[in-house]
């Protein structure tokens, strides 16, 4: 069963993010706790880790800015 990579809640009032960088290629192999992408809110830049090892699946595309709960891709 894939795990979905959600855009995460960073701050109280964080409403959206911007999708800086994948830190891993599409279809590349991912390990739990590694880290995934980076994401820039309007106070700072974060790298998130990964939420399970697998296969990544890309689903949204870096430079744009998401809502928080957005499915940004799976893990196969």
């Amino acid at each position: 069963m894939a795990t979905e990579i959600i855009l995460p809640k960073l701050g109280f009032s964080m409403n959206e993010g911007m999708l800086a960088e994948w830190l891993v290629a599409d279809g590349g192999a991912v390990t739990a706790g590694a880290p995934l992408f980076a994401l820039e809110s309007d106070k700072s830049t974060q790298e998130v880790e990964a939420p399970a090892s697998g296969t990544l699946k890309i689903l949204k595309q870096p430079g744009e800015t998401y809502d928080v709960g957005t499915i940004l891709g799976e893990i196969i």
